[in-house]
């Protein structure tokens, strides 16, 4: 560039958000007909780099708008205004099955931004860039509180959106990995649900292998006594697993009365009698159905098919009294989510409350089901909870349908929340 024009610079608008929320990403005063390349980096909390980038032609002005102006190439093509965002990848040399997950709510994703001169594909440490921006995204919104729970044998973290109350509340429920997993909880806070994100696969304050209606119960009636929750307005939101127990709990359970279920990547099957330990015995009958790909990465897909006819094997759905948002991956390599999903409704036709469903199925969509612009992993190490032993699973899922699916999913949970939770169907 010479001396007499502007020097090109890029902006991230707003340049701190909640990471639910679009950006829109502008380079202005560059020479017009440039071949760009804008990449965006973030280090991650175990040390890892995650990169995405477009290439671009500047305009007449001298300009390029992500939200508008279409990528020729690099990690995502065509106008994608998050693409960013959601077609990041760990950098090449990275470690292998890695899969993105925050920590620490309490911190932002911090995304650099910058723009190259000609259309690159890597390099970026070494080259220099023409401009640079950095960007905040929070799960955790300003005001909402943070409140670690370790009484009556309950071990989770529940999140307070900001202000007086009382709000909605909602249980949320992770999968098969165990751990406490927080990010979702907090951003769920973020729009105004008190959400106690429960660990009760690997609590330090239960016998795991005991773990049975009792916790979840008490977990459900700690939501419900809370001052600043409304009694009669708590919802259940399962993962996976979680979509097992939260079913189970909604059917069996004399105190667990659910307003409505999100149901994510999840199934029916499992004992309706017994613990947390007798479930996972009864699903290791099934081990030989265990299938590996051509890298020998473990799809667990088949351990509950075929679907059973047996009532004893599967949460009788034709008695839930409630709501019930189910999100389904088609190409889920984990669970048979879409076969489960067929199930309940014929389970439900017959019972006639399949009116209470709502199902949203998604082709090219892996078990992942994240909130919006997560970056999409087909596989990934997995440490499985019970023995503690690390393998890697196949989630399954393309990037571009399975991101798109994050974004409409994320969308349609919130709705089917606010219209059960906040309106007046269903009092």
């Amino acid at each position: 560039m010479s001396g007499k024009e502007p020097c090109p610079v890029i902006f991230v608008r707003p340049c701190r958000s909640s990471v639910d929320d679009n950006c829109v990403v502008l380079v202005q005063h560059l020479p017009p007909g440039l071949a760009v390349t804008i990449h965006a980096l973030i280090h991650s909390e175990d040390d890892d780099f995650w990169e995405a980038f477009g290439h671009y032609i500047s305009d007449d002005r001298g300009s390029v708008n992500v939200a508008k102006d279409a990528s020729i190439g690099g990690s995502y093509d065509g106008v994608e205004p998050m693409g960013l965002l959601w077609s990041m990848k760990p950098i090449p040399g990275s470690r292998p099955g890695l899969r993105f997950r925050k920590k620490d709510v309490h911190t932002p994703l911090v995304v650099h931004l910058s723009v190259y001169r000609d259309h690159m594909h890597e390099g970026f440490k070494d080259t220099k860039a023409l401009a640079c921006a950095v960007a905040e995204r929070w799960y955790m919104a300003p005001g909402v509180q943070k409140v670690c729970i370790t009484e009556n044998g309950i071990s989770g973290t529940l999140f307070l959106p900001p202000g007086p109350g009382p709000f909605p509340g909602l249980l949320d429920l992770w999968g098969g990995g165990g751990g406490l997993v927080e990010y979702r909880s907090a951003l769920l806070a973020s729009h105004g649900y008190v959400s106690l994100a429960l660990d009760y696969l690997t609590p330090k304050t239960s016998d795991t292998q005991h773990v049975g209606n009792d916790y979840f119960e008490a977990a459900y009636s700690l939501l419900q006594e809370h001052p600043q929750v409304c009694a009669n307005r708590i919802a259940m939101l399962g993962l996976s697993f979680g979509t097992s127990v939260a079913l189970g709990m909604a059917v069996y359970s004399p105190v667990i009365k659910p307003k409505c279920l999100v149901c994510v990547s999840g199934s029916h099957v499992m004992p309706v009698n017994g613990s947390l330990s007798d479930v996972f015995a009864e699903i290791k009958k099934n081990v030989r159905n265990t299938r590996y790909d051509e890298e020998n990465r473990v799809i667990w897909r088949d351990l509950l098919l075929p679907i059973p006819d047996d009532p004893s094997k599967k949460v009788d759905v034709g008695r839930i009294q409630c709501p019930v948002l189910l999100l389904v991956g088609e190409d889920d390599q984990n669970w048979p989510a879409l076969e489960s999903a067929e199930d309940m409704k014929q389970m439900m036709e017959r019972a006639g409350n399949s009116h209470l469903l709502t199902v949203a199925s998604y082709p090219g969509t892996g078990h992942l089901i994240e909130p919006p612009y997560s970056p999409h992993v087909r596989s990934s190490n997995f440490m499985v909870a019970q023995s503690r032993t690390k393998v890697v699973v196949v989630w399954g899922g393309q990037t571009v349908p399975h991101s798109k699916a994050q974004e409409d999913a994320w969308q349609k949970t919130l709705a089917f929340l606010e219209e059960h939770l906040y309106g007046t169907t269903y009092r």
